[in-house]
């Protein structure tokens, strides 16, 4: 069995990237028309090999949801109940989030939306593997700042096309400016939420030197 990848040559000047896809995001990237057949190009491993690269390690995640937006008549029409929500993992260790929807949805523009979770976990997954990327590369991190933000379509179905990553990093005078931007593609390849969505993750690093 054979597992294909494919690499991306980003168009956007400034940032002259080479993403790899899983196979999985071809369809969906093409359709939206972020490429074409014609900037693609395949390269194909064994499964086998692949399984010697990476060990398969499973991870479970678990959180409760709880919806606390009951004003004393349920959902007996879409605007007599609250959108709010409390989101809490970890037995109460951890601090609970204050959830809602988008406010076009009737939403409470004060809590966090299922939407801004998304961009913003995509953002930490980011950063936290670019982190590491150069902590093994000698590129010392002093500050990173991201504002990343996604776009949503509404029709025909709701979707995400795509999240633009923003970060803004400083370094050590002395660290290498290039290996550092270079480091933030290959923060992209391996980041786990990035690799689990199915539109583009585009991003545009800006590299300060202290």
């Amino acid at each position: 069995m054979w597992i294909s990848r494919v690499t991306w040559q980003n168009p956007l000047p400034s940032n002259n990237y080479l993403f790899v896809l899983p196979y999985q995001k071809i369809k969906a990237h093409l359709q939206m028309g972020f490429f074409t057949r014609q900037t693609l190009s395949f390269k194909h491993t064994k499964e086998s090999e692949k399984e010697n690269v990476m060990k398969r390690v499973q991870h479970h995640y678990a959180v409760n949801v709880e919806w606390t937006g009951n004003t004393g008549e349920g959902t007996s029409s879409y605007r007599t109940y609250s959108r709010d929500h409390i989101i809490s993992a970890g037995g109460g260790d951890k601090a609970a989030i204050a959830g809602s929807a988008d406010p076009a949805f009737l939403g409470d523009p004060t809590r966090w939306n299922p939407e801004e979770l998304l961009v913003a976990a995509t953002s930490a997954c980011h950063k936290l593997w670019y982190l590491h990327l150069c902590a093994d590369a000698g590129i010392v991190v002093q500050s990173y700042t991201d504002t990343p933000e996604g776009t949503m379509v509404e029709e025909p179905e709701g979707r995400f096309t795509q999240i633009q990553l923003k970060p803004c990093v400083t370094i050590r005078a002395q660290d290498d400016a290039e290996l550092a931007r270079s480091l933030h593609h290959k923060a992209h390849q391996y980041c786990f939420i990035a690799n689990s969505l199915n539109f583009p993750v585009l991003c545009e690093p800006e590299i300060k030197q202290a």
